[in-house]
This record gives C-alpha cells, sequence and structure tokens, in this order.
C-alpha cells in the first residue's frame, strides 16, 4: 500500500511541477491585473488582492478539471451562482474581472505564452486608452435638482437664470415630493463657468422660494455600468 502510494506521488511530480509554474505565473500576471486596475481609478484594497488572487483561483480549477467535460460544466454552473453582493461596481470593475479570470483560464489550459502576450496587449491598450483620457465626459456637465413649491411656473421663472450661467439645459425630470406640495425638478446643464456654482444657486434659491438646491457632476449622478 505505502509503496502504491509512493508510487503515485512520483508519477505526480511532472504534474505538479507543472501546476506550481502555472501558479506562479498566475500570481505574477494577478498583480499586473490589479496594477492596471489601480492605475488612475477609485479602488477598493479587496478589489485589489481579489483581482491578484482570481487568475490563480480559476487557473487551479480548470486545471483539476481538465479534459473532464461534467466537472467542467459543473464548475461553470458554480461560477454563474457567484453574485458579488457589496457595493456596485462599473464597468471597469467588471472588465478587470473578466481580464483576471480569463487570464486564470489560459494558464490552466497550458498556454502560458498566450497568457504573457494577452496580458501585455491588453494592458498597453488600457493604459494608452485611460492616459488619453478616451471617452472622458465634458468637466461641465452638471446634474442640478431644485424643489419648488408646486404653483409655481418651473418653465418660465427659471430659464433666463439658466441662460445666464448654462451653455446649454434641459429638463429631464419631474416629480411631485412631500405629499406633492412641492416638485422636485431635474436639469442637464453644461455650465458656462463652473467658478460661479454659488451665484447660479443662490440666484435659483432666490426665485424657488429659498428651498433646497443640489447640484452635482453627471457621472456621480448616474449609475455606471
Amino acid at each position: 500500500m505505502l509503496e502504491l502510494i509512493s508510487g503515485s506521488i512520483i508519477n505526480q511530480i511532472p504534474a505538479i511541477n507543472s501546476f506550481v509554474i502555472g501558479a506562479l505565473c498566475s500570481i505574477a500576471l494577478g498583480f499586473l491585473v490589479a496594477l492596471i486596475y489601480m492605475f488612475k481609478n477609485k479602488y477598493s484594497r479587496n478589489m485589489a488582492i481579489t483581482l491578484v488572487l482570481l487568475p490563480v483561483t480559476v487557473q487551479s480549477i480548470i486545471t483539476v478539471v481538465s479534459g473532464n467535460i461534467g466537472a467542467g460544466i459543473a464548475v461553470a454552473g458554480a461560477f454563474s451562482l457567484v453574485r458579488f453582493r457589496s457595493v456596485q461596481g462599473n464597468a471597469r470593475d467588471i472588465g478587470s474581472l473578466f481580464f483576471a479570470m480569463a487570464l486564470g483560464l489560459i494558464i490552466g489550459m497550458g498556454y502560458i505564452l498566450y497568457a504573457f502576450i494577452f496580458s501585455l496587449l491588453f494592458g498597453i491598450t488600457s493604459l494608452f486608452i485611460i492616459y488619453l483620457n478616451f471617452g472622458r465626459t465634458n468637466e461641465n456637465n452638471r446634474i442640478i435638482r431644485i424643489m419648488i413649491p408646486e404653483d409655481m411656473d418651473y418653465e418660465s421663472v427659471l430659464e433666463d437664470v439658466f441662460i445666464k450661467y448654462a451653455k446649454t439645459h434641459e429638463l429631464i425630470q419631474v416629480r411631485s415630493t412631500s405629499m406633492s406640495s412641492l416638485y422636485e425638478l431635474r436639469y442637464f446643464v453644461n455650465i458656462k463657468d463652473t467658478s460661479l456654482s454659488k451665484n447660479f444657486i443662490d440666484e435659483i434659491r432666490s426665485r424657488n422660494g429659498n428651498h433646497n438646491v443640489q447640484i452635482s457632476r453627471e457621472q456621480y449622478d448616474r449609475k455606471e455600468l
């Protein structure tokens, strides 16, 4: 029995060596994924650690179930049940997670060189796009929420204020609040000069009966994906 166990272990040494090499490569590329993700991005420490460990996790599972179709389907089903119950992430978070999982999958199948080529291409492209500020929204775009009495004609009473301080403005939502005694208006505006935001708010408050006015950046006002 002892000879059988020892012989089995000796026969598995080449496979174990390959697994260790793959795991080390997965961890190294996991650090690369995390560094790319953290570059000019708001992130949490837990997310960075997850990106480091995710490739080696996926690589380990793929290596174990390699050649077993039934086990592979079971693992895929298990991954589909995973739900991230923390704070909602954005598209960059999701893209980084898929990047890390793809690297683990490629290394788990034995294509270590392909994994390094893929990570370099993805990383260089990502950093180049971020450096160019590709897809960046206009810095002067704002969302304005204004509370007004229900008997006020909001279309006309605020029009000249918006013309004075904003290049463009669009009313995108109207809803009643406080048992219908107030309306909440939601405008999308492109402010001419952000340094005059206080004057903008003061003039609106002089028209809306000194009720609440809130200005926020466009990207912080909407859910991202």
